[in-house]
C-alpha cells in the first residue's frame, strides 16, 4: 500500500478527521472509530511503517513512549488498567497496514476480555526453546 492510500497517513496529514488524544512531532494517539469499548485508542508513528518489522528503532521507541504516556494519562483519569495490543502482519490479524498499538482502558476486569483463548501447544518447552533461541 502506498502511503497516500493509507487511512492513518490521511489522518496524520489532516485529510481525514480524528479525535486526537495526544500528538507530538513523531506520533499521534487518537480514538478508534470502532467505538467497541470506551477510550479505545490507537497510537501510530507519523511516518508510514507497515508493521513492527519495518519500523526503525527510533520511531518504535517514540510510539512506545507515547503509548506509555497515554496509558498513564488514562490511569490518572481513574482507569484501573489497560490492555496494549499490536498485530503485525496479516496472519496476526492486522487490518490497517500502518503500525499501530491499541490501548484499551479498563475500569474493571469484567469490562471485556482482550485475550484470545489458546489451546495448549503439544511441543514441550525445551524443544520450543531450542528452535527459538537467538
Amino acid at each position: 500500500m502506498k502511503d497516500n492510500d493509507c487511512i492513518f497517513c490521511k489522518i496524520v496529514n489532516g485529510e481525514c478527521p480524528s479525535y486526537k488524544i495526544f500528538e507530538n512531532e513523531y506520533t499521534l494517539a487518537f480514538l478508534d472509530i470502532s467505538k467497541d469499548t470506551f477510550g479505545h485508542t490507537l497510537v501510530i508513528p507519523k511516518k508510514h511503517f507497515e508493521n513492527v518489522f519495518e519500523c526503525d528503532d527510533f520511531y518504535l521507541q517514540e510510539v512506545i513512549k507515547t503509548t506509555k504516556l497515554v496509558a498513564n494519562h488514562y490511569k490518572n483519569l481513574g482507569f484501573k488498567a489497560v490492555n496494549i495490543l499490536n498485530a503485525s502482519g496479516k496472519e496476526a490479524g492486522q487490518s490497517v497496514f500502518h503500525l499501530h498499538f491499541h490501548i484499551l482502558p479498563k475500569m474493571d476486569a469484567t469490562d471485556f476480555d482482550a485475550w484470545p483463548k489458546f489451546k495448549n501447544d503439544a511441543e514441550d518447552l525445551e524443544s520450543q526453546w531450542n528452535k527459538l533461541k537467538m
